[in-house]
């Protein structure tokens, strides 16, 4: 048994997503706690730069994470051959002209989605990659929560039956930062600096649709901009120009109907900030990020309506939780731990790539067309 030694090269780490769940919860846990293990025996330690414009941020944050390597010159770290990966989670804007970079320089790419703000910028970059030999991957983070996995199981099991439909609601009020400090921050907003609810969550939704009911074939969105003033960290008024919330429904390969509210423009009342509701022949299934209920057909109540006496049923007792049967780890950490596997020569198919991470920007896009022409878009295949 050997530790192998695996450098990484991270971009946009000082940001509260790529701080948060890539630097602090996934590779300074996963150095903390002795590395990722592999079948054969060996351990592979991953050795972060980090990487941005603010050294003495940089410092600090490598200091209270045990890091030990930071920089401000991103052409000298991906010239450096001692790193083989390359990781980008900062603005959707210049992420397409970093990875070129770093094709470029011959390092394996990770980044956060969405992977360009364009579908040609996505494409090229995928295809950049195959023709170099890359290893590539991309944030598919739904995926690995708890409540999906459950969900996933549940599927796979055949209690649902053929699916039906499949209804998901996301969100929950970012405020305006006047009566309280919003908790997102002002670009997510603005059009010119790569904002809205479309781009970002969209993307989510493709992989989730894509590997737990069926591939999208079409979608018709409808955005909206609600919030049109909002203040920024500056304490000053800035126009919101950016989509705040999203209502689009998507056809299925199969002949499931999905429909998703997206908004930051929401009040929550259900389970968890996500949920998703799938109503199959045979029975019904709904999760949020950590738990999952189901219904079968059999348990299934048979209400009546009737508008002129209090509703007798309660709809919440007819259904059963899916038990916990194993740990889960965080959601951005798991699939850290399978791409560096990947990039080991551990793991060979590795489905959640920068094609992947294109279909999400074709969505997007076709979303954002579809709000703009107030019609259907069919979403052809991609390939690289």
């Amino acid at each position: 048994m050997a530790e192998r030694r695996i450098g990484l090269i991270m971009n946009g780490v000082t940001g509260r997503m790529g701080m948060n769940q890539h630097l602090i919860r996934s590779i300074a846990a996963i150095r903390a706690e002795g590395g990722v293990k592999l079948a054969n025996g060996d351990t592979l330690m991953p050795d972060p730069v980090i990487v941005g414009r603010n050294r003495a941020k940089l410092e600090a944050l490598a200091k209270a994470h045990g890091i030990s390597r930071v920089s401000t010159d991103l052409d000298a770290c991906l010239a450096d051959p001692n790193d083989e990966i390359f990781f980008d989670a900062a603005t959707t804007q210049m992420r397409a002209g970093l990875l070129r970079k770093a094709i470029a320089a011959g390092k394996h790419i990770y980044c956060e989605k969405p992977t360009a703000d364009t579908l040609a910028d996505a494409l090229d970059v995928a295809r950049l990659a195959k023709a170099k030999g890359i290893k590539n991957g991309v944030v598919q983070d739904k995926l690995f929560l708890p409540g999906l996995r459950k969900l996933k199981m549940v599927i796979d099991s055949g209690f649902l039956g053929r699916i039906c439909s499949v209804k998901g609601e996301f969100g929950y009020w970012v405020f305006e930062g006047d009566l309280q400090p919003a908790q997102r921050p002002s670009w997510n907003y603005k059009k010119a600096e790569g904002g809205g609810i479309i781009l970002d969550m969209l993307c989510h939704w493709r992989y989730v649709l894509d590997n737990l009911f069926g591939n999208v074939e079409a979608v018709s969105c409808l955005g909206a901009v609600h919030i049109p003033e909002r203040i920024g960290e500056d304490g000053k008024p800035y126009k919101a120009d950016a989509d705040d919330a999203a209502y689009a429904t998507f056809q299925l390969e199969g002949g499931a109907i999905a429909h998703i509210n997206s908004s930051w423009v929401t009040r929550v009342r259900r389970d968890d900030l996500v949920t998703f509701q799938v109503d199959g022949t045979h029975g019904s299934a709904i999760c949020g990020l950590h738990k999952c209920w189901t219904q079968s057909r059999v348990a299934t109540p048979k209400p009546v309506w009737n508008p002129d006496q209090p509703q007798t049923i309660d709809f919440f007792a007819g259904w059963q939780e899916v038990p916990t049967t194993q740990d889960f780890p965080n959601g951005f950490r798991m699939q850290w731990e399978e791409f560096l596997r990947h990039v080991a020569g551990e793991r060979a198919d590795y489905p959640w790539n920068l094609l992947a991470g294109a279909k999400g920007v074709q969505l997007a896009e076709a979303g954002l067309k579809s709000w703009a022409e107030r019609r259907w878009i069919d979403l052809p295949k991609l390939e690289v």
